[in-house]
């Protein structure tokens, strides 16, 4: 292609994402996590956190021309997004609805036997919060839901903050939301309820105390963290199960790679990071018996090999761009043929 062609090129390319990141959520660490990948032409990969298919638009335009990618997410409404946004590519992005954590059904009615990467980037969308309908924010007063698909069923948030019991919430705020003052938040909602909306939510929290510094999960404006950011987290995570269909769908995804393939995981808070290091570790370690026995008996191979031994964060550019991705952390690996070492 000659220079003045490619430049034409590159400068629509940026016009095109300059309009979609006006439109769309913007994903994270998206070079880095192709370079994990490795993803090349003419294979097959897994976006299992679709969300509005920003990762997954990525993938499909590197393993063009007749590579392909199946999409997966739990919320409806970021599946119907996706649809509009990848529907330029045809066949080659399959999209469903549905759990990561049930790829071995979603992929096997598709046909798809097996993948050659797999990315599972675990943050929730800025529409998700920015937008009506989903009660995950307290910068609005709407009803307290948090539910990713409220046509699927299951408790609501509101239903945990109205009907737990003053111990259970404290217990559930602080080992989702790792929140020192759950017992003191606890006692604040039993004795604010009922509860219905996420601004009746937050004001109870703020009461408990004011507004923190900003940390790698502050907006980096200067203005801190809302006092009810640890509650909310531990509440949408209890909703969702998040944490459940992690640890699922880590060994369901690892299933699906093909030899050689490779498994990228973006993270956003220390549970998650510390959930996804420790399978990984367990992953591509040979043996589990305890230290003192003198001779293996488990038996057990590895069945992934670190692709890096440190974790990826984003670049200042990035942050700077994007702030909401400073927490962001990937971590890769590479499944391990059977019988390889």
């Amino acid at each position: 292609m000659p220079d003045g062609a490619a430049g034409a090129g590159s400068d629509r390319a940026n016009r095109v994402a300059a309009a979609e990141a006006a439109v769309y959520h913007r994903p994270v660490l998206t070079a880095e996590a192709l370079t994990a990948l490795a993803v090349r032409a003419g294979g097959v990969y897994l976006d299992g956190t679709l969300g509005e298919g920003g990762h997954c638009l990525a993938i499909l335009e590197q393993c063009a021309p007749d590579g392909m990618a199946l999409g997966i997410d739990r919320d409806p409404r970021s599946v119907a997004a996706a649809q509009r946004r990848l529907a330029g590519y045809g066949s080659r992005a399959v999209i469903a609805q549905g759990s990561y954590a049930d790829v071995a059904r979603i992929a096997g009615e598709r046909g798809i036997a097996s993948v050659d990467g797999a990315l599972l980037d675990l943050g929730f969308s800025s529409r998700q919060v920015e937008v009506d309908g989903y009660g995950l924010s307290f910068q609005r007063d709407e009803p307290l839901d948090m539910r990713y698909d409220p046509a699927g069923g299951g408790v609501t948030a509101q239903d945990i903050v109205n009907n737990a019991g003053a111990g259970e919430l404290a217990d559930l705020i602080f080992r989702f939301g790792e929140e020192r003052r759950s017992r003191a938040i606890a006692r604040a909602i039993v004795a604010g309820r009922p509860v219905t909306t996420t601004g009746q939510l937050a004001q109870i929290v703020a009461q408990i105390g004011g507004r923190r510094r900003g940390g790698r999960g502050s907006s980096g404006r200067g203005r801190g963290r809302h006092p009810a950011t640890r509650t909310f987290q531990a509440l949408r995570i209890a909703v969702n199960r998040e944490l459940e269909h992690l640890a699922a769908g880590l060994a369901a995804v690892l299933e699906l790679l093909a030899p050689g393939g490779r498994l990228a995981v973006i993270s956003y808070h220390s549970l998650e990071d510390r959930l996804v290091k420790e399978w990984l570790r367990r992953e591509s370690g040979v043996c589990v018996c305890p230290p003192a026995l003198p001779v293996c008996g488990c038996g057990r191979r590895a069945r992934l090999r670190l692709a890096q031994r440190r974790v990826i964060r984003p670049a200042a550019a990035e942050v700077a761009a994007n702030p909401r991705s400073r927490s962001a952390r990937l971590r890769a690996a590479e499944r391990i043929p059977d019988g390889g070492g």
